[in-house]
């Protein structure tokens, strides 16, 4: 049997760096803290990258996924330093990534039925190493906004819109979660539920009603709030309002850094 050369640890000719090359979109079951709980179960989209020096022509695809499957047992999360630093130095990288998308699961109790619900948030870290360790978190909270021009020129009535605002941030210290979802929400027209009964339904209507926000006010209103914890360093906020009456979306953002 012939000796078979390597393909993929050729000289590159190309002198083209690659910024990140690696692997998307792999399922995989992660713990994450829960302020209620301690602790939840659920399920991520992980991709993780390295940076490819121009020589090299290929990285080596199956290390990233033999390096995950060591950490099965333990907790990714708290240990993605330890993670990425591994994938680096396997992978003789200058730097290493690791994108992780996944549901994070709340008890929310109705406003007057009281009745309790599983309310879903999308969440996201993105985590680096290269000199060093940085982390950003994301959350996208749902909530209801009510245009307060609408209320304004309307004889009764005013339009609405669902919308959702994005908050992603760094810190010095911990953070829950489930803080930085409070603050969103209470900056809202009104909070969005999974479950409702016609009692809440009609209280949820009149609280919009009452609390009319543009977009603009739903970005400055909840950095106010951010500005005020000392824990968190960095943060952007976005809000995105599906507009109930136009064929668009109304969009804001604050971008805000202690440095």
């Amino acid at each position: 049997m012939k000796n078979k050369k390597d393909i993929q640890n050729e000289i590159d000719e190309r002198k083209i760096p690659i910024n990140k090359v690696g692997i998307k979109d792999v399922k995989y079951p992660i713990i994450v803290e829960d302020m209620a709980n301690k602790t939840q179960n659920t399920i991520a989209d992980l991709d993780i990258f390295v940076n490819l020096p121009h020589q090299h022509r290929g990285t080596h695809m199956s290390r990233f996924i033999e390096i995950l499957h060591q950490y099965h047992k333990d907790n990714l999360i708290n240990k993605l330093p330890q993670f990425l630093l591994e994938v680096k130095n396997r992978l003789n990288s200058e730097s290493a990534f690791i994108d992780i998308k996944f549901p994070y699961f709340i008890d929310k109790v109705a406003p007057v039925s009281k009745i309790s619900s599983i309310m879903s948030y999308d969440c996201f870290f993105h985590a680096s190493y290269k000199d060093d360790y940085k982390l950003i978190i994301g959350i996208k909270v749902p909530i209801t906004t009510l245009c307060p021009c609408s209320k304004e020129i309307s004889e009764y009535g005013a339009h609405n819109q669902r919308s959702i605002v994005t908050v992603e941030f760094s810190y010095d210290e911990f953070i829950w979660m489930e803080e930085v979802i409070n603050i969103v929400e209470s900056q809202a027209s009104c909070e969005v539920y999974s479950l409702l009964k016609r009692p809440d339904e009609k209280y949820v209507t009149e609280k919009a009603y009452d609390n009319p926000k543009f977009v603009e006010d739903i970005v400055r209103d909840v950095t106010l709030k951010l500005k005020e914890d000392k824990r968190i360093n960095w943060f952007r906020v976005q809000s995105e309002n599906f507009e109930s009456i136009h064929n668009h979306s109304a969009y804001a953002c604050v971008e805000f850094s202690k440095e």
